[in-house]
């Protein structure tokens, strides 16, 4: 066995036995091995991972990688597995995450004005399960407190960050306060 294909098994079980998404560095310290082993021993993942017949793939997320099912899998083996990873919101919550994703940091007031409606039990409830966190107090009247997304808002959606979010549409854009 080459050495990038021993980087890779050593890489392949770092990334089972870890329950957190790991970036390179850290997948390099948990392993042992340099940055370039690391690079190499990823690429012969992927390439192992695309082949139809592999039934997980490598996702990024928060800024790490993770080994997840793929698409296909999934969707048979959701229904068993996917209960412990799930996070039922109702459609107030995801209203008040969706306004907060779009326009971190924001304001209790700023979601309220988007929302029409209060917003400080779907902001306590979005703490609770640690999708959501205060960031910071906006240097206005008052200091209110303001509100963005946690590294457990991108690992439940899947997101490597931010930016990956999907695009909105003009109206949407416009409801959110942003520029289209």
């Amino acid at each position: 066995m080459d050495d990038s294909r021993r980087s890779a098994a050593l890489l392949e079980a770092v990334l089972f036995l870890e329950p957190e998404a790991l970036d390179e560095p850290a997948l390099a310290r948990a392993s042992g091995l340099t940055p370039e082993q690391v690079t190499e021993g990823l690429a012969v993942l992927e390439a192992r991972y695309r082949e139809e017949s592999a039934g997980v793939e490598l996702s990024r997320i928060a800024g790490g990688l993770v080994l997840a099912p793929k698409p296909g899998p999934w969707e048979i083996l959701k229904t068993r597995y996917g209960k412990k990873n799930e996070i039922r919101l109702s459609r107030a919550a995801l209203e008040t995450l969706s306004i907060i994703a779009y326009s971190q940091p924001i304001t209790r007031g700023e979601i309220e004005a988007i929302r029409g409606a209060s917003a400080e039990g779907m902001l306590r409830l979005l703490t609770e399960k640690n999708l959501i966190r205060e960031t910071g107090k906006k240097d206005a009247p008052g200091k209110p407190m303001q509100y963005g997304t946690t590294k457990t808002f991108l690992q439940v959606f899947r997101l490597e960050s931010i930016g990956d979010l999907p695009k909105l549409d003009e109206a949407e854009a416009e409801r959110f306060g942003l520029q289209p």
